[in-house]
């Protein structure tokens, strides 16, 4: 059912919590609010429908002559390759110190699961003995059957070699501490041999290293600490049943974790009508309000999750990004006059900052943006004009909202070919409002296979990360952000970790990130926040920035070299493994998407390896499943035997799931199988790989079919 606004053809769900919801909090008119939101869609979805056509041309052009697509020459013919900007700095202004002056965690969290949403922006801070005891980070693993005493002497002797690092004393050794008090407003910290202060001249005014104590000075419960600009909490309890066993009284050590997260409406979620977009937002309603709950059973007892207070004077939650979807897909939610349906990324933009209104307005239990700012995060965007299009659709939103100018700040994802090859460029288009860029290897892969799809085989999967391009990619990504001025204004960021299960692996690997000059990374759930906070205590990252800063861009060359295999010789046994993992990939994700709606979740990978996987991780094997088709590495019935044989395994890894639909045996009726079929062999015909179009198609019906 729909209603009429202004002109637009409204699904009754949208309308209704827009009306009922989200505006009377706001003291806003419904009908000037939609008929600002019609005068933006009379504006802004022809230009929409122009870009797409845009890079539809480009990719034409590309096809045509597929063998120079490394062309710098060609490339900035056919407009794919811009005319790079002056020298400039970014005027951004109004950004919190967690995005500008401060060097930490990310987390993603899909916008339907209330649950993840809480737990993230509650991810603020994190119990470093809870992270090591419970995961891999420390060698062996925890006895069954309550605390095991071996495993948390291991987790506490670490935790205090860590603070000897961070927070070193000036005598001994933080396992040496027998007693703690305040003395004169510092901490003092006893031995069985001597009494100690904090390193250094801990009475200087330059000293940044001690913040405060709660309780009394003779027995203070916690002290809390900065180091690199983050905050570390010592908890201090007697009664605690780890507490009253350490000599010092600890009983935990916090990290501040998660600084920001992204609360995320693209890849992540599966929302393909009004009643899916309308969930979304609501949740992030919820959260500019403060009041989202979710409870839930866990261990036969009902819990209930609610955003966290303040942590004293210190910030209790992650600051919140929203991350709208791209330019691409349009919405069932909203008809324009023509009866076309509307850009979903233009929807998205009005209203996520219209809800954001709650906090600028101070209307919500909590503040998010102590600035004074909305921190939109736009994926998806190919090049300075489609960069220079959201900056207008942001200033047009602003007025609908009587907003100052730039109020609304941009997050920009280095995620696609011709905006790393135009990053400057794009930074330009949005220079007084972005607030953030990274590096997506993942999406990034996924088009550089479709870009040059037809210029020949690409390397195996597992090859990609050595190649030239992606090198170039990663160092470019951060020294074209710093010599546009980001530094102490935005966040530079790196891509996810995908194994949760594996944190040692995270923390031997990982801390290449802020040694990158990263001021950010993204992480896959708390736990990760948390080990992964460490890293940026090993690393002043603002420093290494400084060290950074002067050294020479890297061209072109390599950035556009593409990871072709021409010449080689494939062997049957590799080929054929190639193409099970890239089909149990795409069928593991597809099936809960299909299916159960699920955007976002750890899937068992073909060595039944959990990996967080979205709809990016999906563009990467299905277009190089494609890839591999086009050009004889494989014939179609052996890519169709790997799907049928691999759905058979997903089925396995799945059987304990009560909500799974099996697919083995069930191909032709499966939506979900089909789904994953025509990927790939569909994969040539999609708009830059993206899986989509497809995805939100068999959902669609999948949705039509329960119902």
């Amino acid at each position: 059912m729909t209603v009429i606004r202004s002109g637009l053809s409204v699904a009754e769900p949208l309308a209704r919590f827009v009306e009922e919801r989200v505006l009377p909090g706001l003291d806003i008119p419904a009908e000037g609010w939609w008929a600002g939101v019609a005068e933006i869609f009379a504006t802004f979805a022809p230009e929409n429908r122009a870009l797409l056509a845009k890079r539809d041309a480009i990719q034409a052009a590309i096809d045509a002559q597929p063998e120079r697509s490394g062309d710098q020459d060609f490339l900035r013919g056919i407009g794919y390759l811009a005319a790079e900007p002056a020298p400039f700095a970014i005027g951004t202004r109004n950004v919190d110190a967690e995005i500008a002056t401060m060097a930490g965690p990310q987390l993603v969290v899909p916008a339907l699961n209330a649950r993840f949403v809480l737990n993230a922006a509650n991810a603020r801070w994190g119990s470093l003995y809870d992270a090591l005891y419970g995961t891999d980070a420390l060698p062996g693993v925890a006895k069954p059957g309550g605390y095991d005493a071996a495993r948390g002497a291991q987790v506490i002797a670490y935790a205090k070699e860590f603070l000897d690092k961070a927070v070193p004393l000036s005598r001994g050794h933080w396992e040496d501490v027998v007693g703690i008090t305040i003395e004169d407003g510092r901490p003092r910290f006893a031995t069985a041999e001597f009494s100690m202060n904090l390193e250094g001249d801990w009475h200087s005014e330059d000293d940044d290293q001690w913040v405060g104590f709660r309780g009394e000075p003779g027995a203070p419960n916690a002290l809390i600490f900065r180091h690199n600009g983050l905050h570390i909490e010592v908890v201090i309890d007697r009664d605690h049943p780890i507490g009253r066993t350490d000599p010092a009284g600890i009983a935990d050590v916090i990290l501040e974790s998660a600084l920001t997260a992204i609360v995320d409406l693209e890849d992540s979620i599966a929302a393909v009508d009004a009643e899916d977009k309308v969930a979304a937002y609501a949740n992030w309603l919820g959260l500019m309000q403060g009041d989202l709950e979710e409870s839930f059973d866990k261990g036969g007892k009902t819990l209930t999750r609610r955003l966290n207070p303040d942590r004293g004077g210190l910030h209790g939650r992650s600051l919140l990004f929203v991350r709208n979807v791209g330019h691409l897909m349009t919405t069932p939610a909203v008809h324009l006059p023509d009866g076309s349906e509307a850009p979903e990324g233009v929807l998205d933009a009005i209203l996520t900052s219209t809800i954001a209104l709650y906090d600028l307005r101070g209307l919500g239990k909590y503040r998010n943006s102590r600035a004074g700012s909305v921190y939109i995060v736009k994926p998806k965007m190919h090049g300075p004009e489609e960069c220079a299009f959201t900056n207008a659709l942001f200033d047009a939103v602003e007025d609908l909202l009587v907003l100052p100018r730039h109020t609304i700040k941009v997050g920009v994802m280095d995620e696609e070919r011709r905006t790393s090859v135009n990053l400057a460029a794009c930074i330009h288009a949005v220079q007084d409002r972005i607030v953030f860029i990274n590096t997506g290897f993942l999406d990034r892969t996924g088009d550089e296979i479709h870009t040059s799809m037809r210029a020949g085989p690409m390397v195996p999967k597992g090859e990609m990360k050595g190649a030239d391009w992606i090198k170039a990619y990663e160092d470019r990504n951060v020294r074209i952000g710093l010599a546009c001025g980001l530094s102490g204004k935005a966040q530079i960021g790196k891509g996810m970790w995908a194994a949760p299960d594996r944190m040692a692996d995270m923390l031997a690997q990982k801390i290449a990130h802020p040694m990158s000059g990263a001021n950010t990374a993204w992480v896959p759930s708390p736990t990760a926040a948390t080990l992964h906070a460490l890293h940026y205590h090993q690393v002043d990252v603002f420093a290494r920035q400084q060290e950074i800063a002067g050294e020479a861009i890297p061209g072109l060359a390599p950035l556009l070299t593409v990871p072709l295999a021409n010449g080689r010789n494939w062997q049957a046994e590799e080929v054929a493994q190639e193409l099970d993992n890239n089909a149990q990939g795409i069928l593991g994700y597809v099936v809960r998407w299909i299916d159960q709606g699920v955007g976002c979740s750890k899937v068992p990978d073909i060595h039944d390896v959990g990996l967080m996987e979205d709809r990016a991780t999906l563009r990467i094997s299905s277009q190089h499943l494609a890839n591999w088709l086009l050009h004889g590495v494989a014939r179609a019935d052996d890519v169709e035997a790997a799907l049928r044989r691999m759905a058979a395994k997903v089925d396995a890894q799945n059987r304990d799931d009560p909500l799974y639909r099996p697919m083995a045996g069930q191909e032709e009726t499966s939506l979900a199988f089909q789904a994953a079929r025509a990927l790939v062999f569909e994969g040539l015909d999609q708009p830059n790989g993206y899986t989509e179009p497809l995805l939100h198609r068999f959902r669609a019906e999948a949705k039509a079919v329960v119902r």
